[in-house]
């Protein structure tokens, strides 16, 4: 995994002697020295963006961009590229169109073999123009909702590749994957 082999005599490493059993060492094969897959988490601020940095350790190994709604959150993960988008309301779709260049944007230069996010109405862009860059998407309904699905999540659940919710009530009800939940 990761490019790495397992092996007791090397070719390229006679030269060294034998090498100890058990040893890990760097392969032989060309894609050992592949960058890091990249996704994109987004999340708009508050309870989505902790239920997000909570998703962190499911990204480790991961060159992880970070999108939010509120610049700030930059100072959470200083190691991470980051980028913010306004906000957005859907009772008014117009405010969705700063968030739609921004997105075209950010994923034309990210490249992501990904996007995450935590809900949120703002994150619907991401989700929409990734399909079309040929990213794979999963929309995370918000733990909040434990009743039905939120509204952006309905109409999530249409565009991204995956829906899960974090109650299974909810996934009962509406016939999506519950895989537990981020609190």
């Amino acid at each position: 995994m990761f490019g790495l082999a397992r092996s007791r005599h090397a070719p390229d490493d006679r030269h060294r002697g034998p090498r100890r059993p058990g040893r890990w060492r760097p392969s032989s094969r060309p894609d050992h020295d592949r960058p890091l897959r990249r996704i994109v988490a987004a999340a708009s601020g508050g309870g989505h963006w902790v239920e997000l940095l909570r998703l962190r350790p499911a990204f480790e190994g991961l060159d992880v961009v970070y999108v939010s709604t509120i610049a700030d959150n930059a100072t959470v993960v200083p190691d991470h590229r980051f980028y913010s988008v306004p906000d957005a309301s859907r009772f008014r779709v117009k405010t969705f169109a700063p968030i739609m260049v921004r997105a075209m944007a950010i994923l034309a230069r990210e490249r992501p073999f990904a996007v995450v996010t935590t809900g949120s109405a703002p994150m619907l862009p991401f989700v929409l123009l990734a399909r079309l860059f040929g990213a794979r998407t999963l929309w995370i309904d918000s733990v909040a909702c434990t009743e039905h699905l939120s509204t952006s999540g309905r109409i999530a659940r249409r565009i991204a590749h995956r829906c899960i919710v974090q109650s299974p009530k909810v996934a009962g009800k509406e016939g999506l994957e519950f895989w537990g939940s981020v609190i």
